[in-house]
């Protein structure tokens, strides 16, 4: 794919070989993404990351990552998540402020003043890549900071179960504590969107690689998942299972994004400008939407495995000669 991707900073080679392999996925991903959406890439300016035109209008992106917690060179492994307890606490406060770091880093530098994104939406592009596999489990930590509300269920009179949101005044782990609501930062409604998906690792270039023609034929690659359920009145995900190298197995680079729309945005990112993703909106009220395809993953694995072939015996009437050249084929 380094064909045509631009390298603008120079650098891209280098790092995916070495200290920054995650995050150059991630940047390779977008740029998937983007050309399948039919946007033209202007690469004149190394920043943002990406600078996108298509039939629908432009679009301003800047890659974040998380990573993992350093101590100088030694990585501190994340807060162990055995218990419910234990997985709530880091959903509810470690992942936000792991979440928040990087995110107000990159508000600090207030791309929107540059004069090549003049009048464009800018949005922010976020993978977690604090811990190995973490990315499938901290979409909603990513909500709750983004928005600063928690949803809990509760039951309505008639028994149906409803989302009811709970105003987060901040996020506080150890010594660490950061206001809660990204979008309601000073200088925050200069960002349009937030953009995050589960699915920007190699997996997904292993499939996508196995849909465009590249499998060496010994493959079998399952793929399992969660995804919405349509009812407007479920509260918990579909469960799918697929067999990447079936007939009729289909995938695009854009399924499983989610859009989050800043509701103070300067400027808004309209839904048109990045179809096929799902689009979620909270006001100031905590009053949540969202319109998504109506297969929209939220999280998925990849597993490999070797296919298992018959061998094909000779037919007993063929005859072989040895030539000059090699053996031949009599028929």
């Amino acid at each position: 794919m380094m064909r045509w991707h631009e390298d603008l900073d120079g650098n891209f080679v280098e790092q995916f070989q070495s200290t920054a392999f995650d995050q150059r996925i991630w940047e390779l991903y977008l740029f998937a993404t983007l050309i399948e959406l039919g946007f033209s890439l202007n690469t004149k300016h190394a920043v943002p990351d990406f600078i996108g035109t298509s039939l629908f209008g432009s679009v301003a992106i800047e890659a974040v990552t998380v990573g993992p917690t350093r101590r100088g060179a030694e990585i501190v492994p994340p807060p162990p998540v055995e218990t419910e307890e234990q997985m709530e606490a880091y959903l509810r406060d470690y992942m936000p402020i792991k979440f928040g770091s990087p995110l107000f880093s990159k508000l600090r530098k207030k791309y929107w003043e540059k004069e090549q994104i003049a009048g464009v939406p800018l949005v922010f592009a976020i993978a977690d890549f604090s811990s190995p596999g973490s990315m499938i489990y901290t979409r909603s930590a990513l909500e709750r900071y983004l928005y600063g509300y928690s949803f809990d269920l509760a039951c309505e009179e008639q028994g149906r179960a409803v989302a009811k949101p709970t105003k987060i005044i901040e996020h506080r782990w150890g010594d660490k504590v950061v206001p809660a609501g990204f979008f309601d930062i000073p200088d925050a409604e200069h960002v349009s969107a937030v953009i995050s998906t589960t699915a920007g690792t190699i997996s997904k270039f292993n499939r996508m690689g196995i849909l465009a023609g590249f499998d060496a034929g010994d493959v079998l690659m399952t793929r399992t998942g969660t995804v919405i359920d349509p009812n407007p009145e479920a509260t918990n995900p579909l469960l799918f299972k697929a067999i990447v190298n079936a007939k009729g197995y289909h995938e695009s680079w854009v399924e499983g994004l989610n859009v989050y729309h800043n509701p103070r945005a300067i400027i808004p990112l309209e839904e048109h400008l990045i179809p096929g993703a799902a689009h979620h909106h909270c006001d100031a009220k905590g009053n949540w939407t969202t319109t998504a395809p109506r297969f929209h993953p939220l999280a998925s694995s990849t597993e490999r495995g070797r296919r298992k072939w018959r061998s094909r015996p000779m037919r007993s009437t063929s005859r072989w000669r040895k030539s000059r050249t090699g053996w031949r084929r009599l028929r």
